[in-house]
């Protein structure tokens, strides 16, 4: 009977748009090429186009005149570009795009809505306003990042306040819209708070402050936290994957079948928090991802969420390397936030599918 009983535990963590362990290995092996190959054009290309062997050569901790050999006029200037400024660039941005991704892949899980997205509980608006005001105030880099996400921690720490019977509740029913809706409102109070601030601000710091609210990568000078974050949040959910799963049939399924419906839910809510916290303070506002990036995988590939999660990662981190890309070259030397880019790329994007959807 126990043998029996964990039999029907595993095959109702399935999802009934299951997919076969090959062809999800297949899809994150794609998709890590993908990335990889845009990775390499993050390094070549810009407002300086470099070539592989140029690359190469500025990435190997070589003597920099070992790079002359290689055919470089201006050795010191490839390894400028390419550690100093695009290396961590091309990082950051894949760190930001896979926690979006990630972050989004899990509120619509909590929330039981395809529509919910990493900033729809507040996280990037407490994060925007507190950075808006270390901006205005000429503070270092440094405290413009460690004030954004403790104003991503102080909207989390909010919303986990006014929402914790939903979060915690026992009863049956179904508490996400609760949920979404005091997240909606704590953002559209931060909106406000948002729009106070840029119209004070002096004008020589308002173009910062508008470059940064977009999405700006230019900061991303130091990815290692945001790839940190990354790992952490990977391992803290991915163990729980078979457990969403049986989430998605509902609370009272869940409970019959032992999952910890309380538990599971304030980790879900805390892992894409802290997640979308990370993202933002490294980035700015990078809209779409974490909408559009976990959808089409839905769409396209079914919903196990053992393949979707580690799939939302590369996928987000692809979309947004691939973003920033397009920012720094369409009217290079010029340069675009790459938030403008994912909106431009997501709108049109999410519409096709919603359309899509319809029509089957």
């Amino acid at each position: 009977m126990p043998s029996d009983r964990a039999a029907m535990n595993r095959a109702a963590m399935r999802p009934a748009t299951g997919m076969s362990a090959q062809r999800a290995v297949a899809i994150w092996c794609g998709l890590a090429v993908l990335a990889v190959l845009v990775f390499v054009a993050s390094l070549a290309l810009g407002s300086v186009a470099l070539g592989p062997l140029r690359v190469v050569s500025a990435l190997m901790p070589w003597h920099p005149d070992t790079a002359a050999s290689l055919g470089s006029s201006s050795p010191d200037l490839a390894i400028e570009i390419v550690r100093t400024l695009r290396l961590p660039r091309a990082l950051a941005g894949f760190a930001c795009g896979a926690l979006l991704a990630v972050a989004g892949a899990l509120l619509q899980v909590l929330l039981r809505n395809p529509l919910a997205e990493p900033y729809v509980l507040g996280v990037s608006g407490g994060a925007a306003s507190f950075a808006l005001v270390a901006m205005i105030a000429g503070c270092a880099w440094w405290i413009v990042d460690t004030s954004a996400f403790a104003g991503a921690f102080a909207s989390i720490l909010l919303v986990l306040g006014l929402a914790r019977r939903e979060l915690w509740r026992g009863e049956p029913q179904d508490a996400s819209p609760r949920l979404l809706l005091t997240g909606a409102v704590i953002a559209a109070g931060w909106g406000a708070v948002i729009t106070l601030l840029l119209s004070v601000a002096p004008e020589s710091r308002l173009r910062g402050m508008l470059f940064w609210l977009t999405g700006d990568l230019n900061g991303g000078g130091m990815p290692w936290v945001a790839l940190c974050a990354l790992a952490v949040t990977l391992v803290a959910i991915v163990p729980a994957a078979a457990q969403l799963n049986v989430l998605l049939r509902g609370d009272a399924a869940a409970r019959a079948l032992g999952v910890p419906v309380m538990r599971l839910r304030l980790r879900v809510y805390l892992v894409a928090s802290l997640a979308a916290a990370a993202a933002v303070t490294t980035g700015g506002t990078i809209g779409f991802v974490g909408l559009v990036v976990p959808h089409m995988l839905r769409l396209a590939f079914g919903n196990d969420q053992r393949m979707l999660l580690p799939a939302a990662a590369l996928a987000g981190g692809l979309a947004v390397m691939a973003a920033d890309l397009v920012a720094r070259t369409v009217i290079a030397p010029a340069q675009l936030p790459v938030g403008v880019i994912t909106a431009l790329a997501g709108v049109p994007v999410f519409l096709w599918m919603l359309l899509h959807r319809r029509r089957g």
